[in-house]
Protein backbone atom coordinates (compact mmCIF):
# COMPACT_ATOMS: atom_id res chain seq x y z
CA UNK A 1 0.00 0.00 0.00
CA UNK A 2 1.49 3.14 -1.20
CA UNK A 3 2.39 6.05 1.89
CA UNK A 4 -0.30 8.29 0.43
CA UNK A 5 -2.79 5.66 1.61
CA UNK A 6 -2.70 5.50 5.05
CA UNK A 7 -2.02 7.88 7.78
CA UNK A 8 -0.13 7.36 11.14
CA UNK A 9 -1.13 9.68 14.08
CA UNK A 10 1.53 10.01 16.59
CA UNK A 11 1.20 11.54 20.44
CA UNK A 12 4.66 13.21 21.20
CA UNK A 13 6.11 11.60 18.88
CA UNK A 14 4.93 8.44 19.20
CA UNK A 15 3.44 6.25 16.69
CA UNK A 16 -0.39 5.33 18.27
CA UNK A 17 -2.87 4.45 15.49
CA UNK A 18 -2.71 3.44 11.90
CA UNK A 19 -5.58 4.42 9.24
CA UNK A 20 -5.68 2.12 6.87
CA UNK A 21 -7.85 3.42 3.18
CA UNK A 22 -7.71 0.87 0.82
CA UNK A 23 -7.89 -2.56 2.23
CA UNK A 24 -8.20 -5.68 0.25
CA UNK A 25 -11.09 -7.46 1.86
CA UNK A 26 -13.52 -9.93 0.05
CA UNK A 27 -17.45 -8.02 -0.19
CA UNK A 28 -18.92 -10.14 2.72
CA UNK A 29 -16.41 -8.19 4.86
CA UNK A 30 -18.00 -5.21 3.76
CA UNK A 31 -14.55 -3.54 2.80
CA UNK A 32 -13.90 -0.06 4.54
CA UNK A 33 -11.14 2.29 5.84
CA UNK A 34 -10.25 1.34 9.34
CA UNK A 35 -7.84 2.31 12.47
CA UNK A 36 -5.41 -0.78 13.39
CA UNK A 37 -3.44 -0.99 14.82
CA UNK A 38 -4.67 1.24 18.23
CA UNK A 39 -1.74 1.09 20.74
CA UNK A 40 -1.41 2.60 24.43
CA UNK A 41 1.59 5.07 24.87
CA UNK A 42 3.49 2.21 26.08
CA UNK A 43 2.97 -0.03 23.02
CA UNK A 44 0.03 -2.27 24.01
CA UNK A 45 -2.65 -2.93 20.93
CA UNK A 46 -5.96 -2.30 22.19
CA UNK A 47 -7.34 -3.22 18.53
CA UNK A 48 -8.42 -6.32 16.43
CA UNK A 49 -8.33 -6.91 13.40
CA UNK A 50 -10.47 -9.78 11.02
CA UNK A 51 -10.54 -11.89 14.97
CA UNK A 52 -11.48 -15.81 14.32
CA UNK A 53 -14.86 -14.77 16.25
CA UNK A 54 -16.26 -12.14 13.54
CA UNK A 55 -14.33 -11.60 10.45
CA UNK A 56 -15.60 -8.53 9.55
CA UNK A 57 -14.73 -6.60 12.79
CA UNK A 58 -12.20 -4.71 11.78
CA UNK A 59 -10.85 -1.99 14.33
CA UNK A 60 -12.07 0.90 14.77
CA UNK A 61 -14.15 2.64 12.22
CA UNK A 62 -17.61 3.57 10.95
CA UNK A 63 -20.20 0.62 9.67
CA UNK A 64 -23.96 0.28 9.60
CA UNK A 65 -25.66 -3.26 9.27
CA UNK A 66 -28.32 -2.01 7.46
CA UNK A 67 -28.58 1.35 4.90
CA UNK A 68 -31.83 0.71 3.08
CA UNK A 69 -31.35 -3.02 2.66
CA UNK A 70 -27.45 -2.63 2.11
CA UNK A 71 -24.95 -4.06 4.56
CA UNK A 72 -22.03 -2.39 5.54
CA UNK A 73 -20.85 -3.99 8.41
CA UNK A 74 -19.66 -7.37 7.08
CA UNK A 75 -21.00 -10.42 7.58
CA UNK A 76 -24.75 -12.22 7.78
CA UNK A 77 -28.06 -9.69 7.83
CA UNK A 78 -30.38 -10.07 10.56
CA UNK A 79 -33.86 -10.87 8.37
CA UNK A 80 -36.72 -10.71 10.24
CA UNK A 81 -38.31 -13.90 10.81
CA UNK A 82 -35.41 -15.73 9.51
CA UNK A 83 -32.56 -14.68 11.66
CA UNK A 84 -29.24 -14.30 10.37
CA UNK A 85 -28.47 -15.08 6.86
CA UNK A 86 -25.81 -14.38 3.84
CA UNK A 87 -27.43 -12.51 1.60
CA UNK A 88 -25.42 -10.73 -1.61
CA UNK A 89 -26.17 -7.27 -0.27
CA UNK A 90 -22.91 -6.00 1.30
CA UNK A 91 -21.84 -2.48 0.66
CA UNK A 92 -18.43 -0.91 0.52
CA UNK A 93 -16.56 2.52 1.72
CA UNK A 94 -14.72 4.32 -0.96
CA UNK A 95 -11.58 6.44 0.02
CA UNK A 96 -11.44 9.10 -1.65
CA UNK A 97 -8.92 11.72 -0.22
CA UNK A 98 -7.31 13.39 2.49
CA UNK A 99 -8.47 16.99 2.23
CA UNK A 100 -6.03 17.55 5.50
CA UNK A 101 -3.69 15.49 7.30
CA UNK A 102 -0.70 15.72 9.38
CA UNK A 103 0.90 13.74 12.39
CA UNK A 104 -1.77 14.66 14.71
CA UNK A 105 -4.66 13.71 12.81
CA UNK A 106 -6.90 14.20 9.58
CA UNK A 107 -10.08 14.84 7.53
CA UNK A 108 -11.19 11.96 5.25
CA UNK A 109 -13.97 11.70 3.03
CA UNK A 110 -15.71 8.39 1.43
CA UNK A 111 -18.34 7.48 -0.28
CA UNK A 112 -20.39 4.51 0.98
CA UNK A 113 -21.46 2.54 -2.69
CA UNK A 114 -23.73 -0.41 -2.99
CA UNK A 115 -25.29 -1.50 -5.91
CA UNK A 116 -23.63 0.61 -7.99
CA UNK A 117 -25.01 3.25 -6.68
CA UNK A 118 -23.49 5.88 -3.85
CA UNK A 119 -25.93 6.27 -1.16
CA UNK A 120 -23.73 7.90 1.61
CA UNK A 121 -21.28 10.76 1.10
CA UNK A 122 -18.98 10.97 4.37
CA UNK A 123 -16.33 13.65 5.90
CA UNK A 124 -14.45 11.42 8.35
CA UNK A 125 -12.33 13.63 10.93
CA UNK A 126 -9.69 11.64 13.18
CA UNK A 127 -7.28 13.46 15.95
CA UNK A 128 -5.29 11.82 18.77
CA UNK A 129 -4.90 14.25 21.38
CA UNK A 130 -2.44 13.96 24.49
CA UNK A 131 -3.68 13.65 27.98
CA UNK A 132 -0.89 12.54 30.65
CA UNK A 133 2.12 10.24 30.40
CA UNK A 134 0.32 7.56 30.41
CA UNK A 135 -3.16 8.43 28.61
CA UNK A 136 -4.28 9.79 25.07
CA UNK A 137 -7.21 10.44 23.28
CA UNK A 138 -8.81 9.53 19.97
CA UNK A 139 -11.38 12.04 18.79
CA UNK A 140 -13.20 10.30 15.85
CA UNK A 141 -16.41 12.11 13.95
CA UNK A 142 -18.66 11.43 11.50
CA UNK A 143 -20.82 13.05 9.18
CA UNK A 144 -22.89 10.59 6.48
CA UNK A 145 -24.64 12.63 4.13
CA UNK A 146 -27.69 11.07 2.24
CA UNK A 147 -26.52 11.69 -2.11
CA UNK A 148 -28.85 9.40 -3.27
CA UNK A 149 -32.58 10.69 -5.04
CA UNK A 150 -34.72 9.99 -2.22
CA UNK A 151 -35.22 9.67 1.74
CA UNK A 152 -32.94 6.66 3.15
CA UNK A 153 -33.31 4.53 6.07
CA UNK A 154 -30.67 3.30 8.89
CA UNK A 155 -31.23 0.47 10.67
CA UNK A 156 -29.78 -2.44 12.80
CA UNK A 157 -30.45 -6.02 13.62
CA UNK A 158 -32.51 -4.77 16.56
CA UNK A 159 -34.82 -2.86 14.61
CA UNK A 160 -34.99 -5.85 12.25
CA UNK A 161 -36.50 -8.02 15.26
CA UNK A 162 -33.09 -8.98 16.90
CA UNK A 163 -33.68 -7.45 20.48
CA UNK A 164 -30.28 -6.17 22.32
CA UNK A 165 -28.36 -5.72 18.75
CA UNK A 166 -29.00 -2.33 18.20
CA UNK A 167 -25.12 -2.18 16.31
CA UNK A 168 -24.12 -0.23 13.84
CA UNK A 169 -22.14 3.37 13.71
CA UNK A 170 -18.98 4.01 15.66
CA UNK A 171 -17.50 0.90 16.11
CA UNK A 172 -14.33 -0.60 18.39
CA UNK A 173 -12.85 -3.91 18.42
CA UNK A 174 -10.85 -4.03 21.15
CA UNK A 175 -8.45 -6.56 22.17
CA UNK A 176 -9.34 -10.31 23.54
CA UNK A 177 -7.05 -11.82 26.00
CA UNK A 178 -7.92 -15.08 28.49
CA UNK A 179 -10.10 -13.13 30.69
CA UNK A 180 -13.44 -10.30 29.66
CA UNK A 181 -12.29 -6.95 30.18
CA UNK A 182 -14.04 -5.23 33.32
CA UNK A 183 -17.33 -3.13 31.73
CA UNK A 184 -17.81 0.34 33.72
CA UNK A 185 -19.96 3.58 33.06
CA UNK A 186 -21.17 5.87 35.50
CA UNK A 187 -22.98 4.27 38.52
CA UNK A 188 -23.29 1.28 36.91
CA UNK A 189 -20.80 -2.07 36.20
CA UNK A 190 -20.90 -4.98 34.20
CA UNK A 191 -22.04 -5.83 30.21
CA UNK A 192 -25.57 -6.60 31.51
CA UNK A 193 -26.08 -3.51 33.85
CA UNK A 194 -24.29 -1.24 30.84
CA UNK A 195 -25.50 -2.44 27.68
CA UNK A 196 -27.95 -0.80 26.10
CA UNK A 197 -27.99 2.23 28.52
CA UNK A 198 -27.33 5.86 27.67
CA UNK A 199 -24.12 7.07 29.55
CA UNK A 200 -21.76 9.73 29.18
CA UNK A 201 -19.29 7.26 29.42
CA UNK A 202 -18.48 3.30 29.39
CA UNK A 203 -15.15 1.98 29.84
CA UNK A 204 -13.50 -1.29 29.36
CA UNK A 205 -10.65 -2.32 31.22
CA UNK A 206 -8.01 -5.16 30.39
CA UNK A 207 -5.31 -6.69 31.32
CA UNK A 208 -3.02 -3.54 31.81
CA UNK A 209 -5.19 -1.06 29.49
CA UNK A 210 -8.58 1.00 29.60
CA UNK A 211 -10.47 2.26 26.56
CA UNK A 212 -13.15 5.38 27.86
CA UNK A 213 -15.72 5.85 25.58
CA UNK A 214 -17.58 8.97 25.71
CA UNK A 215 -20.29 11.03 23.45
CA UNK A 216 -18.63 14.00 22.51
CA UNK A 217 -22.00 16.02 21.55
CA UNK A 218 -25.37 15.63 22.79
CA UNK A 219 -26.80 14.01 19.85
CA UNK A 220 -24.18 11.46 20.38
CA UNK A 221 -24.97 10.74 23.84
CA UNK A 222 -28.59 10.48 23.07
CA UNK A 223 -27.89 7.21 21.44
CA UNK A 224 -27.46 4.21 23.52
CA UNK A 225 -24.31 2.06 23.96
CA UNK A 226 -23.49 -1.32 22.38
CA UNK A 227 -21.07 -3.43 24.44
CA UNK A 228 -19.99 -7.06 24.40
CA UNK A 229 -17.26 -8.34 26.59
CA UNK A 230 -17.74 -11.96 27.41
CA UNK A 231 -18.40 -12.88 23.67
CA UNK A 232 -15.69 -10.90 22.47
CA UNK A 233 -14.62 -7.40 23.17
CA UNK A 234 -16.50 -4.07 21.82
CA UNK A 235 -17.76 -1.08 21.90
CA UNK A 236 -19.94 0.71 19.89
CA UNK A 237 -22.38 3.77 19.89
CA UNK A 238 -26.20 2.74 18.28
CA UNK A 239 -27.37 5.07 15.80
CA UNK A 240 -30.82 2.76 15.13
CA UNK A 241 -31.12 1.13 18.39
CA UNK A 242 -35.54 1.11 18.85
CA UNK A 243 -36.35 2.67 15.03
CA UNK A 244 -34.93 3.11 12.18
CA UNK A 245 -32.94 6.32 11.54
CA UNK A 246 -34.85 8.32 9.04
CA UNK A 247 -32.21 10.52 6.38
CA UNK A 248 -33.52 12.45 3.79
CA UNK A 249 -32.55 13.45 0.25
CA UNK A 250 -29.65 16.13 1.20
CA UNK A 251 -30.00 15.39 4.88
CA UNK A 252 -26.50 14.50 7.37
CA UNK A 253 -26.19 12.14 10.19
CA UNK A 254 -23.24 13.54 12.49
CA UNK A 255 -21.92 12.02 15.61
CA UNK A 256 -18.38 12.31 17.83
CA UNK A 257 -17.22 10.06 19.62
CA UNK A 258 -13.65 10.58 21.98
CA UNK A 259 -11.94 7.37 23.51
CA UNK A 260 -9.29 7.92 25.81
CA UNK A 261 -6.94 5.15 25.26
CA UNK A 262 -4.75 4.44 28.57
CA UNK A 263 -2.21 2.29 29.84
CA UNK A 264 -3.22 0.71 33.42
CA UNK A 265 -6.40 -1.02 34.63
CA UNK A 266 -8.63 2.37 35.89
CA UNK A 267 -10.94 2.61 38.38
CA UNK A 268 -14.25 4.15 37.54
CA UNK A 269 -12.92 7.65 39.21
CA UNK A 270 -9.99 8.09 37.26
CA UNK A 271 -11.62 6.48 34.03
CA UNK A 272 -14.68 9.27 34.93
CA UNK A 273 -12.15 11.68 35.12
CA UNK A 274 -10.21 11.10 31.72
CA UNK A 275 -13.16 11.42 30.10
CA UNK A 276 -14.55 14.85 31.18
CA UNK A 277 -11.02 16.03 30.38
CA UNK A 278 -10.83 14.32 26.92
CA UNK A 279 -14.33 16.00 26.00
CA UNK A 280 -14.05 19.16 27.18
CA UNK A 281 -10.47 20.06 26.37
Amino acid sequence: MAPQDTAVLRVAGRPVARYVTRPELPARLSPRPFLHPVTTLAGTAVTELGPADHAHHLGVGVAVPDVEGHNFWGGRTFVRDRGPAELDNHGAQRHTGFPLRDPGGFVAELRWVAAGAELLRERRTVTAVPLTGSAWALDLAFALTNVSAGPLTLGSPATNGRPGAAYGGFFWRARREETAPRVLAAGREGEAEVHGTRSDWVALAGAGWTLVFAGATEETRRDPWFVRAAAYPGVGSALAAAERLAVPPGGTVVRRVVTVVADGHLERGEAAALADRAVSR
